[in-house]
């Protein structure tokens, strides 16, 4: 069984402005240590997958970061988008790259921008959702919930699997009965009493046939545009067709457009430390708290206040004084201040910001 990682390094993390820019987006920051998030990625695979195995989807725009950042990647595992098309595409290209080489290798898709703080663990769960998809299963890892989380999909376990592994590494996985949308707090407070509820990663790992069997079966008219671009792939003419059929592919999710419609997906439970850092709100779960659980970092203070994320970037000192609960950034040339359940609305200012025509802080 051959792993070939495939990092989604897309997406522009508007979440994370005014850190995160057009062309310095999330996955290249480092939030929950020294490392960039996608660094932080690639290197807790080995030594289960191989850097010469290893894929990285991402924009024309972030092409020569990714190579700054990943300089062992070999060049033709780079995968350069033409245009954001959303994941199901970014699956589909992927495999055709991942079929070429090896037909029945497993593919694991991983989102580049999640942090894991138990890579051991993350590793053992990531070979036993391998061999599920080795066996033609479309597998993914759901996380073990602690807490009444409205921030993550769901996925509901249906009939159990037979389990991988024996002792402190054995799995249970399980069939998906349905994916279940973001709840509200009353809805995930009674998933987490009841139990049979698992976080979604947003992590798949499947076989390069078998997966672009299922988009062919769920998505004919992407399937139909993968089959033009997998003809030409080690020709000249593969970046002209993929300029000129990518684009007009659907933009849809690889959940929505086929993981919902499929009868084959798995589920492996699993808890390795992972926050799929949504917001600045999430960084007091990846990052060291002070004795009033604030997250300071860089030349920032907090005084009499608990709870704070102060991040002090822009070369000057940043004081909080006597508040609780929010969150202060100072990026130099813009600074937010937003109270932490609000974090996810850090979005809206971007937003503004394209209203007003203020194109050089995005």
């Amino acid at each position: 069984m051959r792993i070939f990682p495939v990092v989604m390094a897309g997406g522009s993390g508007t979440r994370f402005w005014p850190l995160s820019r057009r062309d310095r987006p999330k996955q290249f920051l480092p939030l929950d240590g020294d490392a960039p998030l996608l660094a932080a990625t690639v290197a807790r695979l080995p030594p289960l997958a191989r850097i010469d195995r290893t894929y990285v989807v991402c924009g024309p725009g972030h092409a020569a970061a990714v190579r700054r950042i990943l300089p062992r990647l070999p060049r033709a595992n780079l995968l350069v988008e033409p245009c954001p098309r959303n994941t199901a595409p970014c699956v589909g290209l992927a495999a055709l790259h991942v079929h070429r080489r090896d037909p029945g290798g497993v593919m694991a898709m991983l989102p580049a921008d999640h942090h894991v703080g138990k890579p051991a663990a993350f590793r053992d769960a990531l070979e036993a959702g391998a061999r599920l998809a080795s066996d033609g299963a479309i597998a993914t890892l759901g996380i073990t919930p602690d807490r009444p989380e409205t921030g993550y999909g769901y996925l509901k376990v249906g009939a159990r699997l037979r389990p991988l592994g024996r002792g402190r590494k054995a799995f249970h996985p399980a069939r998906v009965e349905r994916f279940v949308e973001k709840p509200d707090v009353v809805t995930a407070t009674r998933y987490l009493a009841e139990g049979g509820y698992l976080w979604n990663s947003g992590i798949f790992l499947f076989r390069a046939d078998a997966i672009l069997e299922e988009i062919r079966r769920s998505m004919p008219v992407l399937g139909e545009q993968l089959e033009v671009i997998g003809r030409s792939l080690g020709t000249p003419a593969y970046a002209r067709t993929l300029k000129r059929v990518f684009p007009a592919a659907p933009s849809i999710s690889i959940d929505y457009g086929v993981m919902e419609k499929s009868d084959r997906i798995a589920v492996v439970p699993a808890s390795f430390g992972w926050s799929d850092v949504g917001s600045f709100a999430a960084l007091p779960e990846v990052r060291p708290l002070d004795g009033l659980g604030n997250v300071v970092q860089g030349d920032a203070w907090v005084v009499d206040g608990r709870g704070n994320v102060v991040l002090g970037q822009g070369g000057r000192l940043v004081a909080v004084v006597g508040a609780d609960d929010l969150v202060v950034v100072d990026a130099g040339d813009a600074v937010l201040v937003v109270r932490k359940d609000r974090a996810q609305d850090v979005r809206k200012a971007v937003d503004e910001l394209k209203r007003r025509g203020r194109e050089e802080l995005l």
